[in-house]
């Protein structure tokens, strides 16, 4: 059970870590699990590649819950509704819709024919590619949303309709959605705190989606891994995001781009080989 805790922490060390940064927590994990196999059913692992997911949205809620609560206590007594907090999270329903009606229709199909490493290899570099170009492309050019408050509904919602690309393993939903909102010409620390606050109602809907489906008849060690993979999980996505807040005031998403084309070479070649 030592041996699977901490397999388990170094799990959630890599969601914490890849799925804030637009570079595929599905991929990474593909990797991890190839090389550091948990000792469950497969079905459990579905399960657990999803739940895990909690402790790291639940960092999103913690860093940003003065921006997320949409009350606030009056001095007098009572709580004030803040308009421009409840205008952004109807912004969010929009956005989150399209990605939705997907997720409903095509996720069984998807995990059924496309959580393949090449399908996950081709997703990490295109999308790569596409950071590069867009980066490229934005440069000298003045956002046209410098604030996350300032997003319209059209804006939100051809998020929205990126954030779809994501059902594609590989493609990595903080990363699709950034992609668009920066073609869309929004900046790219507004670009970001939006994608944060998409991630909060589709994760939890996209982990009890998979709880519901499996139920949850879950044994002692199974309920153990799942608790110490949310927590490590929520740990250091606080840091991660932090630092991905800042880093983006300053530089660009070249970096990610370069990364996820390597990583995606690296997968291609890895079970080129491992398939002889």
């Amino acid at each position: 059970m030592l041996v699977e805790l901490l397999k388990t922490i170094f799990l959630g060390i890599v969601e914490g870590v890849t799925e804030w940064l637009p570079v595929s927590s599905t991929g990474h994990m593909l990797l991890v699990d190839e090389f550091l196999r948990l000792d469950a059913s497969e079905e459990f692992k579905s399960v657990f590649f999803y739940v895990i997911q909690l402790g790291a949205i639940l960092a999103v809620v913690f860093l940003f819950w003065n921006q997320l609560w949409p009350f606030r206590r009056k001095p007098e007594g009572g709580l004030l509704v803040k308009g421009k907090t409840v205008s952004l999270w109807l912004k969010v329903v929009v956005a989150c819709i399209p990605g939705a009606l997907a997720a409903i229709l095509l996720d069984d199909y998807i995990e059924a024919h496309f959580e393949t490493p090449t399908v996950i290899a081709a997703a990490l570099i295109l999308y790569g590619v596409g950071f590069l170009v867009v980066e490229r492309w934005n440069r000298g050019r003045k956002p046209r949303v410098g604030r996350v408050e300032e997003i319209s509904y059209p804006t939100a919602l051809g998020v929205g309709l990126f954030q779809v690309l994501s059902i594609i393993p590989g493609t990595s939903r903080s990363g699709a959605c950034i992609i668009g909102a920066l073609i869309l010409g929004v900046a790219r620390p507004a670009a970001a705190r939006f994608t944060f606050q998409m991630a909060v109602p589709v994760m939890f809907g996209m982990s009890a989606l998979k709880l519901l489906k499996y139920g949850f008849h879950f044994s002692g060690s199974e309920l153990a891994i799942l608790l110490v993979g949310m927590v490590v999980a929520f740990v250091v996505s606080m840091l991660v995001i932090r630092f991905l807040m800042n880093y983006i005031r300053k530089h660009g998403f070249e970096v990610f781009g370069w990364y996820r084309i390597v990583l995606g070479i690296v997968i291609l070649v890895y079970f080129a080989i491992a398939a002889k």
